[in-house]
């Protein structure tokens, strides 16, 4: 198999497919933030995540082509704009969603399984209605284009870099907001003691709709930044969901730190076995041993301590 290869361009193959797992791995961490606020801090089994995340996809599309035709000077900055109104419009909708459904729920944590489910097919028929059934592609700045040469033999993708770029901000943002914060404290005493932070002065409402949004809305950038490595289609996001979910599991469900560690060991060893096998079987492959070692490991990779 490598015979016809030397060693220096084994070495930039494997440079390329190191890379191209840290774009995978960003992407993995987009998806897997917000269904870790969500299910892991919240306990709610969102299966809407990845229409969540389409609706930042839709929205980044929006306002590509409203750029191209009404503002075409200011195209070459448009997708910052896009990532902020995928962010509010994702998370607006699950503020909605968490007041007309979600909140009625929280005791029945298995029939936000059910519910979450069917409102993700509504969504993806609104979409399927909306936008047709096709998939849709967004016509990047052309700055996002092209690639860097390291070497004279390895390139690196600067979109691939400004995903990369993006994640490392909103992963910090979010841990600052979760771990640094009044907010984030008041998030955690809610979910770890609802009816002791209600006695306290602690507005549980106001806080479960907020934690909820800013999931969705987390989501949402990541289907703005879905946008650079695939098309948009109304069953898009339905693709991701199993991946997003074991991630979140195989970390630990309520730790920050296991989602980043379990995205980077997946997205890694997935890209690193398509190097020898094909793409399918790299995910079997994949799947099958984090199974595995959840069997012999269930609270995933790290647990938060709990003081009884």
């Amino acid at each position: 198999m490598f015979g016809d290869y030397s060693l220096a361009d084994l070495s930039s193959i494997f440079v390329m497919q190191g890379f191209a797992g840290l774009i995978l791995f960003s992407v993995y961490v987009l998806m897997a933030l917000g269904l870790a606020i969500i299910f892991g801090q919240m306990g709610v089994i969102n299966m809407a995540h990845g229409e969540f995340m389409i609706l930042g996809a839709y929205v980044t599309y929006l306002c590509s082509t409203f750029f191209q035709t009404y503002l075409p000077s200011l195209f070459g900055g448009y997708f910052f704009v896009a990532m902020a109104l995928a962010f509010l419009a994702s998370g607006a909708m699950g503020m909605l969603v968490e007041w007309a459904l979600i909140r009625h729920l929280y005791k029945r944590p298995l029939d936000t399984l059910l519910a979450t489910w069917g409102l993700s097919l509504i969504l993806q028929q609104a979409y399927r209605t909306i936008f047709g059934p096709r998939e849709v592609g967004v016509e990047l700045p052309s700055w996002m284009m092209g690639s860097i040469p390291v070497t004279d033999s390895i390139e690196v993708q600067i979109n691939g870099l400004f995903v990369i770029a993006v994640t490392t901000v909103i992963t910090l943002g979010v841990a600052v907001l979760i771990y640094r914060s009044r907010f984030g404290a008041q998030i955690r005493a809610v979910m770890s003691n609802r009816s002791m932070a209600g006695a306290v002065g602690i507005d549980t409402e106001k806080v479960d709709r907020t934690t909820f949004g800013l999931g969705c809305g987390i989501a949402g950038i990541a289907g703005s930044a879905f946008t650079m490595i695939g098309s948009t289609g109304p069953t898009s996001g339905q693709l991701y969901i199993v991946d997003t979910f074991l991630i979140v599991v195989f970390g630990g469900a309520a730790s920050l730190l296991g989602t980043i560690a379990s995205a980077f060991s997946i997205s890694q060893t997935q890209s690193t076995l398509e190097f020898f096998l094909s793409g399918s079987m790299a995910k079997v492959l994949t799947l099958l041993a984090v199974v595995a070692i959840l069997m012999l490991r269930p609270q995933g990779l790290f647990t938060l301590k709990v003081r009884r």
